[in-house]
């Protein structure tokens, strides 16, 4: 039985955008569902001028009704929205802090939450600094017998530099602990079950490593393109978008060594080791171990993608990648030797998010004087999306008087043995956030160790230019060249199904 949270009030800023309505207020509807949210709590939607508490009440409400991830209760829609306000604020008045302090106040004793406050910034990333200093100035962060909590968005920073300078600001305002820098992935039930499968069973850890272990592969594909969000894009490129965080989530992971115990601070002093173990290549290094690719016009499935480069905001000659593809190495133990190939990519035949662990061949000595000339590659598949699950590939006798070898699929799907509800993957991390649980979230040294990673790459990309661009048709596999990054190596991309 989980417990519930303590009474507290639940503050967005950027309550009226597309975030707030797709995932976050979902996410509470689905948690007030299941009884998880405080006895004594309000939500609080810091709003542009001139919006009354009606007013935002019917925008979550509207957002509520076409996000939402299962058939509405409207006895539980009436609960979550009674205790809905607004208040304004702007970090470029800071007169309207101070006043969003004492309306705070006044709703916290009206409401009974205790003065606990979880602050979401659901705002574009250049909002997250003049948002928490004014919070800091004006003391509503100082946590003096009560918990005060800020939840930060992705991306978390821009390169090495810019992640470190937030990391540092925001350090000066609260202490670590108050900082939970968020990620959906997280949320997911798979990607959480990644540490249950290696450390709750005997059987994978002691094969967990270089000497059984040939290679990694981990994709993270997407069917849409770019859309209406080609200034942002443009700006960001794939790999900001996705490695430091997403990618670099699934492979620390799955490459941490085990916690001494399962708290967080453990897991995610483990999960930071490894991201610090990473290589860092040189700029050639870098360029010879990556592809970035440029979606130009196509189809996938029904749909039409237009050209990257004719969607509007978008730069005429703009460099910016739509797909990344990377070979990393990680210098510990455990992994020396063994390659980790990610891939990230927009307007792709599927949307497929799943690591592949290919473990090495068995020999063929004893099969040598039998029809058998090859053994079917053994893959432990974890997936997240379309389907959650995990998938196990060996090989097995064909019926029949002859020795013949065929590769067989062990597949266990969470929809088939667990009756779960339909999610966005932010219940379980708001949840955490509200009992103070931040296993799941990143912590400073980890995310400047995945930028210090990605760090090469940027840069070996910003001096080519346009050089070694490489374009590819929307609705395909992404460019042929990310092929050639497994190739010379005698391996091969898993393909999706």
């Amino acid at each position: 039985m989980q417990k519930k949270p303590d009474p507290c009030s639940f503050i967005i800023f950027g309550a009226t955008g597309d975030l707030t309505h797709r995932l976050v207020i979902p996410a509470l509807y689905n948690l007030a569902a299941g009884n998880l949210l405080p006895d004594k709590f309000c939500v609080v939607g810091i709003a542009r001028k001139g919006m009354s508490s009606e007013q935002m009440k019917d925008s979550l409400l509207q957002g509520l009704r076409k996000f939402a991830t299962r058939p509405l209760d409207e006895a539980v829609v009436a609960r979550l929205f009674e205790c809905v306000t607004a208040i304004e604020a702007d970090p470029s008045n800071p007169a309207s802090f101070d006043a969003m302090n004492e309306r705070l106040e006044k709703i916290e004793t009206a409401r009974g939450t205790g003065g606990n406050r979880l602050f979401y910034l659901a705002t574009p990333p250049s909002a997250f600094l003049p948002i928490s200093r004014e919070l800091g100035r004006t003391g509503m962060l100082q946590e003096n017998g009560v918990w005060r909590r800020l939840v930060v968005e992705k991306p978390f920073g821009t390169d090495l530099a810019s992640a470190r300078a937030l990391n540092a600001a925001l350090l000066k305002l609260m202490d670590e602990h108050q900082i939970y820098r968020i990620d959906h992935y997280l949320g997911k039930e798979t990607v959480q079950n990644i540490l249950v499968l290696r450390f709750a069973n005997g059987m994978f850890e002691p094969i967990w490593n270089r000497n059984h272990i040939d290679h990694i592969q981990i994709t993270v594909d997407e069917k849409l393109g770019v859309g209406h969000r080609g200034s942002f894009y443009d700006a960001t490129g794939a790999l900001r978008d996705m490695v430091p965080n997403h990618l670099f989530q699934l492979l620390s992971l799955v490459a941490m060594e085990p916690p001494a115990r399962f708290d967080a601070h453990a897991v995610r002093s483990e999960k930071a080791e490894v991201l610090s173990a990473i290589q860092t290549q040189s700029e050639q290094e870098a360029l010879n171990n990556s592809v970035r690719g440029q979606y130009r016009a196509g189809k996938v499935g029904d749909t039409e993608i237009d050209d990257y480069l004719k969607i509007p905001e978008v730069r005429p000659n703009s460099s910016t990648e739509t797909y990344a593809a990377l070979k990393l190495t990680i210098d510990n133990w455990r992994w020396a030797g063994v390659p980790f190939y990610l891939r990230t990519g927009k307007a792709l035949t599927s949307k497929r998010t799943e690591i592949a662990i290919k473990f090495k061949r068995a020999p063929f000595a004893m099969f040598r004087d039998t029809p058998v000339d090859r053994l079917s590659q053994n893959f432990l598949i974890i997936s997240t999306e379309p389907t959650e699950g995990i998938e196990l590939q060996f090989n097995t006798k064909v019926p029949g008087p002859t020795i013949n070898i065929d590769g067989v699929e062990m597949k266990f799907r969470y929809k088939d043995y667990f009756n779960a509800e339909p999610s966005t993957g932010y219940e379980t991390l708001i949840y955490d956030c509200m009992i103070g649980d931040n296993i799941l979230f990143q912590r400073a040294d980890s995310v400047e160790a995945g930028w210090q990673a990605v760090q090469p790459f940027l840069d070996a990309w910003k001096n080519a230019g346009g050089r070694g661009l490489q374009p590819y048709k929307a609705g395909s596999e992404g460019p042929e060249a990310a092929n050639a990054l497994l190739t010379r190596d005698g391996r091969s991309w898993r393909k999706l199904g």
